[in-house]
């Protein structure tokens, strides 16, 4: 594996304001849109926030535009030559695999017609969590809300297996947990610790609840409990919970889907029609998982209204196919079930693509790692680099990405639309 090296250019200006005001985060999905960027030097620093996040995200990146130029077994390349090696690995392939997908509504909609083009399997780097959700929702349905929803109207939310600030520093600011313009509120944290940040807030109760068995197990139990049936025996901490939950107005049950244990879908399930649905028939209560970040929910929205199929699909020979264990990427990889790979990573150097053994070809963020052998095109970076549009974690609100600055650097789009006309080209015996 190799660091593919990238070089900025130096900005004189020593503190100056850089791109829109304000501007719309786009490394994690929150999408928080209240910052302001500065110019400190060469360097882009976060004004309204010290969010660990948007700080790790800025910090692949300095105010002058990058010089990284593509590389053809690791020795730099024209972007012309970069693009035909490109479509000739992808041409030649049997069986592709596109993963990673870490880009905007927009590279979506570029990378969906070469897709179709190569009969390629899609799967995001973020696959397996965005599974839990999935198949939860195809098989029973879900009930949902938004960030304003919970801000405005929850006074009970119940945080399910992990801390959602670990992961998502703002998402208490989001929810307005502790303002003091809003209603008093309980925050119980379920299978895990209470959260030192929310600890003399006002309006603020928080409570522990440990697990009773794994997470499955406490939530058919709590699920048994909120439908008032008779239990030989029950721990009187989620005795409690139940009866908390059915004296809330609006419940909120907050859970981040890379946390869930192995089988999600069942977790998921029991939030979604156990609980929640059982909550909805005499009082108000709805789901916020949290997940999707580098772009994964945006790929999906886009690839299901284009196909009618969410990822984890591909249009081959059999038509639109759907199969959400079998299109697994790594298992894929490891059975040897597919011959090349087509890496996409633009918000960052994470994710990185796998070392394969795989013909490979990443599209991504200048300080990309790739795996030896594999050839590589730097893009821009929507919200940085280049425009773009991203769908908020409650999937309801698509916001707009503003670039900060010039780049000289290609827009995966661009990349993806000279991609699929040269394997198009390709595929029916045109020369170049």
């Amino acid at each position: 594996m190799s660091a593919v090296p990238a070089t900025t250019a130096t900005s004189a200006a020593a503190s100056a304001s850089v791109g829109p005001a304000p501007w719309t985060c786009p490394f994690c999905s929150l999408l928080c849109d209240g910052f302001a960027i500065e110019a400190e030097g060469d360097r882009l620093a976060l004004r309204g926030s010290d969010c660990p996040r948007a700080l790790r995200g800025l910090s692949h990146f300095g105010t002058g535009a990058s010089n990284a130029q593509p590389q053809i077994d690791g020795r730099p390349a024209p972007l012309d030559a970069a693009i035909e090696r490109a479509a000739q690995i992808l041409a030649a392939s049997r069986q592709p695999l596109f993963g990673g997908l870490a880009t905007d509504v927009i590279g979506a909609r570029a990378l969906y017609p070469l897709a179709c083009a190569t009969g390629a399997i899609c799967d995001p780097a973020g696959g397996p969590s965005l599974l839990h959700n999935l198949r939860s929702l195809q098989d029973r349905g879900s009930f949902t809300t938004t960030l304003a929803e919970v801000r405005n109207r929850a006074d009970l939310i119940v945080c399910v297996g992990s801390s959602p600030r670990e992961a998502f520093p703002e998402i208490w600011r989001r929810c307005g947990v502790g303002e003091p313009l809003v209603a008093e509120r309980d925050v119980v944290f379920l299978g895990t610790d209470t959260d030192p940040v929310l600890e003399g807030r006002p309006g603020i109760v928080q409570h522990a609840v440990p697990l009773e068995g794994d997470l499955f197990e406490t939530l058919s139990t709590l699920a048994a409990l909120v439908a008032e049936r008779k239990l030989p025996v029950a721990s009187p901490t989620l005795v409690a919970l139940a009866e908390r939950l059915r004296a809330a107005r609006y419940v909120v049950f907050i859970w981040e889907l890379a946390e869930l244990p192995l089988h999600g879908a069942l977790a998921a399930e029991a939030l979604n029609h156990q609980l929640i649905g059982t909550l909805n028939r005499h009082t108000r209560a709805a789901a916020l998982p949290l997940g999707g970040n580098d772009g994964m929910l945006a790929v999906n929205q886009t690839f299901t209204w284009l196909s009618g199929v969410p990822l984890r699909s591909r249009a081959g020979p059999l038509g639109l196919e759907h199969e959400p264990e079998r299109f697994d990427a790594a298992r894929l990889i490891e059975d040897g079930s597919v011959d090349a790979l087509l890496w996409i990573s633009s918000f960052g150097p994470e994710p990185a693509a796998p070392a394969s053994g795989l013909p490979c070809v990443v599209l991504g963020h200048p300080e990309s790692t790739v795996p030896d052998g594999a050839m590589f095109i730097p893009v821009a970076t929507p919200g940085i680099g280049s425009t773009g549009h991203l769908f908020r974690t409650d999937g309801v609100v698509a916001l707009p990405l503003e670039p900060l600055r010039v780049d000289p650097l290609p827009s995966l789009p661009q990349v993806l639309a000279r991609l699929t006309a040269r394997v198009a080209a390709l595929k029916s015996g045109a020369t170049a």
